[in-house]
């Protein structure tokens, strides 16, 4: 075992650098993962841009992340070495209301590896086995580091508990909105309905299983759902873009007393028509990452085939090149979905 690992760093929006630190020892509950593939979040992009409003710097990043154990703690019997596995980033208290209640996704005190503290990026990481999920032989680390993002999108389709049948909308294909979509279909949703502004995501969007997509900024969002839908519209609406105008689209199209579920992030506070929600009786829902669970029913639905992650992965870029990744994002805007960075190039 090596003494010294690289790690990443950033210390300022848009300024990454790397350096030597010790290997960390793993305490007697802890195991120590080789980390393998790392993704990019569009929160880790808030944080690249100076944006984001929960994180300070420095910092190391990574909190989508695939590895395989090389060091167990001398309490840890439930694991094994060489095992492929995956990390849960959170970090909570378990003494709050929320953590004593199984909701520890909303801790009092909840902090996040890579943003209020230190991330997964570097070449070895320490982490208490409570935070590892094993993964399947079969599934690749590629696919390991977007367990994460697709647990955001199990959690958040599970907000709505009568998906069985159900028509939902998906304003925005992202990678969540994408995911979400898949998320939706595995869990037993009949039809979906996407929308965006890119000919390219509503593309990727029907090949991955929405069965109605409109372009926002070509065609009307309310004739099209009317059409697709009928007069009845859908049971649930995903606000997966994080804008005033799609959040307005969702409130002003919903059925009168059906639910709207806010999964994306807002930068700014948010200028919506509250008197159209009231008078609507609307239910306003949001989701708050994942629990473990999560994680669990996401790798069933890819180990099933019902999810297809191979399709939203565009690019890889090497460790040392964490920068470059950032710039292609930038330069890729419309056409990027998930930028992988490539810790161990050894093995996919």
């Amino acid at each position: 075992m090596k003494e010294t690992m690289i790690q990443q760093v950033m210390t300022a929006p848009g300024k990454i650098t790397f350096r030597d630190v010790p290997v960390p020892k793993v305490g007697p509950d802890q195991v120590l993962v080789k980390i393998k593939k790392i993704g990019v979040c569009g929160s880790d992009i808030h944080v690249y841009h100076g944006s984001h409003p929960y994180t300070s710097y420095p910092v190391t990043q990574g909190h989508e992340v695939s590895g395989q154990i090389v060091a167990l703690g001398e309490y840890v019997k439930d694991l094994k070495i060489g095992q492929k596995v995956i990390i849960e980033p959170q970090v909570f208290c378990g003494r709050c209301y929320p953590c004593l209640h199984g909701k520890y996704n909303l801790c009092e005190k909840l902090k996040v590896m890579g943003f209020q503290t230190t991330g997964t990026a570097s070449e070895f990481f320490a982490v208490d086995s409570s935070k590892i999920t094993p993964i399947p032989e079969d599934m690749t680390y590629s696919e390991g580091a977007m367990m994460e993002p697709l647990a955001v999108t199990v959690h958040a389709a599970k907000r709505f508990p009568d998906l069985k049948g159900a028509k939902a909308v998906v304003l925005g294909c992202g990678p969540i909105g994408i995911l979400l979509i898949q998320s939706l279909k595995a869990l037993g949703a009949k039809e979906v309905f996407a929308t965006d502004i890119s000919d390219g995501r509503l593309a990727l969007a029907k090949e991955l299983g929405a069965d109605y997509v409109v372009n926002t900024m070509k065609d009307d969002y309310a004739k099209a759902l009317v059409e697709a839908f009928g007069p009845d519209k859908a049971d649930v609406i995903y606000e997966c873009a994080g804008t005033d105008i799609t959040m307005d689209q969702a409130i002003q199209n919903a059925r009168k007393g059906s639910t709207i579920i806010l999964v994306a992030v807002f930068g700014k506070k948010a200028n919506v028509d509250l008197a159209k929600l009231n008078d609507s009786e609307l239910d306003l829902n949001t989701s708050m990452m994942y629990r473990h669970e999560d994680f669990v029913d996401a790798i069933r639905f890819v180990n099933e085939g019902k999810i297809k992650l191979k399709p939203l992965q565009s690019a890889k870029f090497a460790f040392a090149d964490y920068n470059k990744a950032y710039e292609y994002i930038d330069n890729n805007r419309e056409s990027t979905m998930k930028v992988l960075i490539d810790v161990d190039p050894s093995e996919e």
